[in-house]
């Protein structure tokens, strides 16, 4: 009882509802921020996941823009593709890195691929082009050309493929996150289609 006359619960069960209420904040806390950073995207091979971000705008533009987006998604070369327990651990491990990042303000100017990301970079532009690598067309006509191959990264030569030579956040001007490229109708701003309207 307390000094009014009151029956109060015992400890342990205020101690639970206070547990059990921060442990309710915390879920729910969790949930919501799963929600906006639209956690379940990145599961998928769906190339929009990336520019949740608004730093990878840039990137995935000049992907856009390149031969590869026909053929390869930003998975098909950036994550590891020799098991799923793999690939998905490589994917979350770089993940929650680009989100701690991105999170504390710390992105660069120009991303760049860290030593674990080359290794999978270059593992998956041999897999895809394996018969060009390993092809004996050349030899003799380039010099140490069937020891350089496989040895160096192919971005060593093929420095634009497929982002292009622009990579910084402040190199393209006005450079704007894409609309999804699933919608059936066109998206047109209603001072454009007012313009539109008032020429006929």
């Amino acid at each position: 009882m307390d000094t009014k006359g009151k029956i109060l619960p015992p400890k342990t069960t205020r101690w639970r509802i206070t547990a059990v209420f921060f442990i309710a904040v915390v879920i729910g806390l969790g949930l919501f921020m799963a929600k906006e950073s639209r956690v379940l995207s990145y599961m998928s091979d769906d190339p929009q996941a990336c520019v949740n971000c608004h730093v990878m705008t840039p990137v995935y533009n000049s992907w856009m823009h390149s031969s590869h987006r026909e053929w390869a998604n930003c998975n098909d070369c950036h994550v590891p593709h020799n098991n799923v327990v793999n690939k998905y651990y490589f994917k979350a491990k770089d993940g929650l890195y680009h989100a701690s990042v991105f999170t504390a303000r710390l992105e660069p100017d120009v991303i760049e691929m860290k030593e674990a990301s080359q290794e999978v970079v270059q593992n998956n532009c041999i897999r895809c082009h394996v018969q060009q690598v390993t092809q004996a067309k050349y030899d003799g006509y380039i010099e140490d050309h069937r020891e350089n191959r496989t040895q160096r990264q192919c971005w060593s030569c093929h420095k634009q493929v497929p982002h292009g030579k622009v990579h910084g956040l402040s190199t393209v001007k006005f450079n704007v996150a894409p609309l999804p490229t699933d919608q059936q109708e066109l998206v047109i701003p209603e001072w454009m289609e007012e313009q539109l309207n008032t020429k006929d």
